[in-house]
């Protein structure tokens, strides 16, 4: 488990959190999951401004969790409904491509790209869900840190991090939605993931941009 870096500010530093929601060569990276039926180009403009995102968060000090979405080789953890719905896709959960078997736990492709490396320290959470939530430790983990306001950054908005924001905010997490650092295939469907964000006075939490939090929540005078 990780120590929170920065705690001599107190216990202020450990009540955010960064979300890298699912940064998963199978998402992001050629041959992967995603690729076989969406392309790339709607993840590739997320990485670098994801990048500067992580990278501020570390010099704050903010405490970072990476998530991983991926399945048991004999695929008993995949529902029949999930597993039917990935075959409709022309991609299989757990059929074979370049990096191994698609999203399963162990193969190459489910481990996180590159630029997003996890560095020492940092928490991934693997999860055989949509939701970072379900089936894990992850809100023991938050709670046991003081973090009560989540950043969330990763793929795709309108399925893992959605349902992840909808699931701390019924929890009673604060939440903001990093919208540079978060995309889906559908540029529509993009778009009205953000929309959701502010509907109702800000039912789904707060719209923010890499810069932003950058600017603000996570540079050292934003504490």
């Amino acid at each position: 488990m990780p120590t929170d870096a920065g705690a001599d500010t107190g216990e202020i530093i450990g009540r955010r959190a960064l979300l890298m929601i699912d940064f998963q060569r199978d998402f992001c990276a050629p041959g992967g999951y995603s690729d076989r039926f969406a392309g790339l180009e709607w993840v590739r403009p997320i990485i670098a401004p994801a990048r500067r995102l992580l990278e501020a968060a570390r010099r704050a000090g903010v405490l970072v969790i990476h998530t991983r979405e991926g399945y048991a080789p004999d695929l008993s953890d995949c529902s029949p409904a999930k597993l039917q719905r990935s075959r409709n896709a022309g991609s299989e959960i757990g059929a074979r491509g370049p990096m191994g078997r698609l999203l399963i736990r162990g193969e190459f492709g489910h481990d996180i790209i590159d630029e997003l490396t996890p560095a020492p320290g940092e928490i991934v959470v693997d999860k055989a869900s949509y939701g970072a939530f379900c089936g894990t430790n992850l809100e023991r983990m938050l709670r046991g840190r003081g973090v009560d306001t989540l950043f969330f950054a990763g793929v795709t908005a309108d399925v893992c991090v959605h349902t992840t924001l909808r699931e701390a905010y019924d929890r009673w997490f604060n939440c903001v939605y990093v919208a540079d650092a978060i995309s889906c295939f559908d540029p529509d469907i993009r778009r009205a993931c953000e929309k959701m964000i502010e509907e109702e006075g800000g039912i789904w939490g707060e719209l923010s941009s890499v810069e932003k939090v950058i600017a603000g929540p996570f540079s050292r005078a934003g504490y």
